[in-house]
């Protein structure tokens, strides 16, 4: 039996295919640490990391994508859980993969989706009384006026903005 294989035997819900050579198992959010488990003990034993991806027409509206590594012989795979807008909780993998704490964190900082279990899940890149998650489709494009004290003690101030906004960041010395 192949690692994938042993993957969907263990958790039914799980559907596997295949995306230009790599293994994909698409599964029900709520089946994510379950997911995790098997492919762990099917020899996937490498966390690799977990980000989001935002649909924003789609329904389910997120998907947290988590991709892990077996080493011999060498093997990737995929799992994608879809998470809707309306609702954008998932239970969290910490107790499969402890690396996947910071990562959680990340995408509860950026997305706004939530990993039920996660033991301290807090905003990891943003200042906590930030608004929003930046990098949901939805959000407002802008800049935000931001003041950095640099070590030569030499303040710099910058926007920071979307990329895309056509911003150019000024930099200005005092």
């Amino acid at each position: 039996m192949s690692r994938i294989e042993a993957i969907t035997a263990a958790v039914p819900a799980a559907v596997a295919a295949d995306s230009l050579g790599q293994a994909v198992v698409r599964v029900p959010r709520e089946s994510l640490p379950a997911v995790a488990a098997a492919a762990r003990d099917a020899g996937f034993t490498m966390f690799l990391d977990l980000c989001a991806v935002d649909y924003l027409t789609r329904d389910p509206r997120f998907e947290v994508v988590v991709h892990l590594l077996a080493m011999d012989p060498p093997e990737r795979v995929r799992l994608l859980a879809g998470v809707p807008g309306d609702d954008p909780i998932a239970p969290s993998i910490t107790g499969v993969f402890a690396g996947a704490d910071f990562y959680e964190r990340e995408a509860f900082d950026l997305f706004g989706i939530g990993f039920s279990g996660h033991p301290d899940l807090t905003r990891l890149l943003l200042p906590d009384d930030w608004q929003g998650h930046p990098l949901r489709k939805d959000s407002p494009v802008g800049s935000v006026p931001v003041v950095f004290k640099a070590a030569s003690d030499r303040t710099h101030e910058t926007s920071v903005g979307s990329p895309s906004s056509g911003h150019h960041e000024p930099e200005t010395a005092t």
